[in-house]
């Protein structure tokens, strides 16, 4: 059995803003595959917003763990880092190099969610 990693799920408040925010983020649309999930694929890995309210789900409040980040790889760090900036993050940190070779930040979405980007350069998986 080979296991793949194929979807991580971003709860957001609000779908229409969540599309909009990474779309700008990712340089891609994405899609709607329902009223309250837009996808946009990374790599082979779907990043999925999810508004629950939208899909008309019962439970309406998601909530991630605040130092469960997920790590995406950019070949243009800077680049989103500035788009960043001027898209309403919760947290927008500094870039940092890393002990173990990495270029990257941290950020919290406009709702909250953890995640960090990576110079694709300097991407460190453990070999």
């Amino acid at each position: 059995m080979t296991a793949k990693l194929y979807r991580i799920i971003f709860p957001v408040a609000d779908i229409e803003k969540a599309a909009a925010f990474y779309s700008q983020v990712l340089a891609e649309k994405g899609i709607r595959v329902s009223p309250g999930r837009h996808y946009f694929d990374i790599g082979g890995t779907i990043l999925a917003c999810y508004d629950p309210k939208s899909d008309g789900d019962a439970q309406t409040e998601w909530k991630f763990h605040e130092n469960q980040y997920i790590y995406i790889s950019v070949p243009d760090l800077q680049g989103v880092h500035n788009k960043m900036g001027n898209l309403g993050c919760q947290f927008l940190g500094e870039i940092e190099h890393m002990p173990w070779g990495e270029t990257l930040f941290y950020a919290n979405d406009p709702f909250g969610n953890p995640i960090c980007f990576v110079d694709a350069k300097t991407v460190f998986t453990g070999n």
